[in-house]
């Protein structure tokens, strides 16, 4: 390899036949072409004439530069030249430091083309290449660096490698180091933009062993971590965590166990904030039925948060108190244990008879007197099938204790300044680890002052789940049957305690539900086996045989060390499955600092080689040709016919026509709409609505070619502000947040739309909730006529399905239509009006598979929802043709007669 400045000859000799190009010059220059032959049959024409025989004595000067040009553009093209896209490389041999933990797989495919261009100039250069990958290997060895390799052999190791699912070791990187010999290399660190605390060390170890480059990630681009959800009242809530920066935005997205979306919601970052909170709206059923959480376009392990049992609503019972009914709410122990049950519970006040025939996870049983026979047994019955029974002590169960608790207890209670007493109140003792609440932070502000005792004996300590500072019981339970009952020796309420006033009283009860759906019943005592784990890039598959086991209690909040032991994914089996997430394990993203005298750069800042082998042999090959023609022009075998110039002309004129301007947008919506039926959807400005809007119609156009004689081409996106809309039959608009009142020129091109026979479908998509007020806004100045809810002697209702109700993805708000409609337009009313969320329920990928759960009614309602598509696209293309039909009851039961 010869290098002169940024140009490289990957085969340096090859130059060498440079040496033979003035022996070629004379020799072209010497020998003269050949004759050329002239064919003339009237040879008696000759007669008489001297012949002078001439012949040429050298080749044209011209023809002989063409000829050595052609030499040395293959003498160059074998040689190899390339131009380095970056600087030109030092000396000796490479050491290539790359970050590939999980916050590298936010610009893997950077990466990698990074990495090539490096082994491309090492490998031109002949130099040897070692490789420090700073992340642990998955099975579970120490940080090592390689031996000095090929750089053929180094690319084959890092195609075969990709991001794993922890973080970088950078500590074990610098150790690894040690093993380095002295001596002159280039070494380059493939950052990934994040701080850690062993930067330092890493730092001055590269640094001392040779030049030291840094690459990372453009700034703002470094990865981001999704924190685990917490619940909210209208779905859950989550948080996001980056590098602080710029304003920003991402996307999260709510998934099934099957990848369909459940939600969308957009997280916002304010400038130099590196936290951001955002709601992602669900009901219930879909919250339920969720799986993960992930940041749209990351695609890493820290970007993506798996859900079990833990984040789902599940139904409790609270017991009403018939003794308690006209206290005050701030002293009723239910209204306590409400608040701390509300954000991840569906709560069902009642008897206890009117409670075991629902469904429910736990039942909240208070302080209510002696339990009749009856329904104690119907609780106890309760339990044993599953259930739990949570009981909150109180001055009547002091006095009349029952056979349903988890423990004995003593008669009366322990309270402040009684015989039985403290001198203070009492503070909680810290949570032992085979305790359902272990994990839970014990608030320093907690105090009891009155409590009941439990009976001490042999197996009390195996029964207490929370002690007070001097070891007697405040929590207790005890396995009976499939279910669990628990006790809380103190009042949640402020008459004993003030545990239901601090923070820890909502994590209980959080751990208590976890217990009716088969949670580490074991209490810590069998770990959970691994059942599926995330790769780098947050997509599951099966643990490797170096993944550990993991405690119930590690899966529920204890600090556990995300690595190749235990790396996120599910634990256990069907009855007691957890999920483990890399994002409590990262406290913030700050960025790496770089020291000064590094050389650092950006990822794909560093232009790519320019190879010029190729456009050397193309322009060898041109001239070979061109001298081809000339040898053939010179000997008179080529003829070009006479109108051969004009075709020449002709064909550059036909090449500036076609790369003129095209037709306008609005010139090729009207062409397309011409050639074929489509559908239409209202362009938002939010991509996200765009796109399920598309998918949506998508989705209805396939399925009404199957299912019908109409056919149709691609749904279009148009602005009713500027796009033509008389040759779309329908246009679905969706409803959103962001859009305001139309423009003057725009509600006159909707009004005349709808006047021409045109018909909008308005979709708030919420059911009904916000959407009114929006649709307003948005409607303001457009002719709505009056509306009348659909009916099923509507056109509308059997137009080709029969149809008793018109679901979307949601369903059970009304849909509106025209009163009356405009007789001029076949009584076909010009709007169709809901809140079902039409598209997300016709929504296909490219597969053709849903998109988005339809809920309650699953793949039926779904079915449904087609169905009144198919009816709406038929009644907005036929009119009132099938109303008649009407009168078919009656014209038939006039024929029996």
């Amino acid at each position: 390899m010869w290098t002169i400045g940024p140009l490289t000859f990957v085969l340096p000799w090859a130059l060498g036949g440079a040496i033979v190009l003035p022996l070629l010059w004379w020799l072209l220059k010497t020998t003269p072409p050949s004759p050329r032959r002239q064919i003339f049959p009237a040879i008696r024409l000759l007669a008489g004439l001297s012949v002078a025989e001439r012949t040429a004595a050298r080749t044209p000067l011209w023809l002989v530069a063409l000829r050595i040009l052609l030499a040395i553009l293959v003498i160059l093209a074998a040689s190899h030249p390339v131009i380095d896209g970056g600087p030109a490389p030092a000396g000796g041999s490479l050491l290539l430091v790359i970050d590939d933990g999980w916050a590298a797989a936010r610009f893997w495919a950077g990466r990698e083309t990074h990495l090539q261009r490096l082994l491309a100039d090492a490998e031109r250069s002949g130099r040897s290449v070692r490789l420090l990958r700073t992340a642990p290997p998955a099975d579970g060895s120490p940080v090592t660096l390689s031996p000095p390799m090929a750089a053929a052999d180094a690319r084959a190791q890092l195609q075969a490698a990709g991001p794993q699912p922890w973080p970088v070791d950078r500590s074990g990187a610098a150790r690894a180091l040690a093993a380095l010999p002295p001596g002159p290399q280039r070494v380059v660190w493939i950052t990934d933009g994040l701080a850690s605390p062993d930067d330092r060390a890493l730092i001055s170890r590269l640094r001392s062993a040779g030049r030291l480059e840094m690459v990372s990630p453009p700034s703002g681009a470094e990865a981001k971590v999704l924190l685990p959800p917490s619940p909210g009242a209208r779905g859950v809530e989550v948080r996001l965590l980056r590098v602080q920066g710029p304003g920003a935005e991402a996307t999260v997205r709510v998934r099934d166990g099957a990848g369909r979306t459940l939600g969308l919601a957009t997280a916002r970052f304010a400038a130099g904030e590196g936290a951001a909170t955002v709601s992602v709206a669900m009901p219930d059923e879909l919250r339920n039925r969720a799986a993960r959480i992930d940041i749209d376009g990351e695609d890493s392990a820290g970007a993506t948060v798996l859900l079990d049992d833990r984040w789902r609503r599940h139904p409790v019972g609270l017991v009403e108190d018939k003794a308690g009914g006209g206290a005050s709410p701030l002293l009723d122990d239910l209204f306590y244990m409400e608040r701390a049950l509300e954000p991840f519970s569906d709560l069902h006040r009642g008897t206890v008879a009117d409670l075991v025939r629902r469904d429910l996870a736990m039942i909240v049983l208070p302080d209510d007197g002696a339990l009749s026979d009856e329904d104690a047994q119907t609780l106890s019955a309760w339990v044993e099938g599953g259930g739990v029974l949570l009981r909150l002590a109180g001055p009547k169960l002091a006095q009349n204790p029952d056979g349903l608790l988890p423990v004995r207890l003593r008669g009366g209670g322990r309270m402040l300044g009684g015989a039985m007493s403290w001198t203070r109140p009492m503070a909680l003792a810290p949570i032992e680890g085979n305790s359902p609440f272990s994990g839970l932070p014990v608030p320093s502000d907690l105090k009891v002052a009155t409590q009941l005792l439990a009976e001490p004996g042999p197996d009390l300590d195996q029964h207490a789940w929370a002690r007070l500072a001097d070891g007697t019981p405040l929590v207790t339970g005890t396995e009976r049957g499939k279910g669990w009952l628990v006790l809380i020796h103190t009042t949640v309420g402020p008459a004993w305690s003030n545990l239901g006033l601090t923070g820890l009283l909502p994590g209980m009860a959080q751990r208590l539900l976890a217990l009716s759906r088969g949670f580490a019943g074991q209490m810590g005592d069998h770990p959970l086996a691994p059942d599926e784990v995330l790769d780098g890039f947050g997509r599951l598959g099966p643990p490797g045989g170096r993944v550990e086991a993991l405690l119930p209690s590690g899966a529920d909040g204890r600090p556990v060390a995300i690595g190749p032991a235990h790396p996120p994914g599910y634990y256990g089996d069907a009855s007691a499955r957890r999920a483990l997430n890399l994002g409590p394990a990262v406290a913030a993203l700050t960025p790496l600092a770089v020291p000064s005298g590094i050389a650092r750069s950006v990822l794909g800042s560093r232009a790519a080689d320019i190879d010029l082998q190729p456009p050397l042999l193309m322009a060898a090959l041109f001239l070979l040709f061109i001298d081809l023609l000339i040898v053939l022009a010179l000997r008179g075998h080529l003829r070009l016919p006479r109108r051969g110039l004009g075709m020449m002309v002709a064909i550059v004129a036909a090449i500036g026509v076609m790369a003129g301007d095209g037709p306008s947008r609005a010139a090729d919506l009207d062409r397309q709409a011409a050639l074929e039926t489509r559908l239409a959807y209202v362009l938002t400005g939010q991509a996200q609505v765009d796109d399920e809007s598309r998918a949506g119609l998508l989705g209805l156009s396939q399925l009404i070619q199957r299912r019908t004689t109409a056919s149709f081409g691609e749904p279009a996106g148009v602005d009713v502000a500027r796009d033509p809309l008389m040759l779309f039959p329908l246009l679905y608009w969706p409803v959103t947040d962001g859009q305001g009142a139309l423009t003057a020129a725009a509600r006159d091109r909707v009004n005349d739309y709808m006047r021409k026979g045109g018909m909008i479908l308005f979709d708030t998509r919420d059911l009904g909730q916000a959407g009114p007020g929006r649709l307003r806004t948005l409607t303001q100045g457009l002719d709505i006529p009056p509306l009348a809810a659909v009916t099923e002697e509507h056109v509308l209702s059997h137009s080709f399905y029969i149809l008793r109700s018109m679901p979307g993805r949601l369903d059970g708000a009304p849909v509106y239509v025209a009163a009356e409609g405009d007789p001029a337009n076949d009584n076909v009313s010009p709007v169709v009006i809901g809140a079902h969320d039409w598209a997300g329920a016709w929504a296909v990928d490219r597969r053709g598979d849903p998109l988005f759960a339809v809920v309650p009614g699953g793949e039926q309602q779904r079915e449904m929802a087609f169905r009144f598509g198919v009816n709406l696209v038929m009644y907005a293309l036929t009119g009132s043709y099938k109303a008649d039909q009407v009168h078919l009851p009656a014209i038939l039961e006039r024929l029996k007669r």
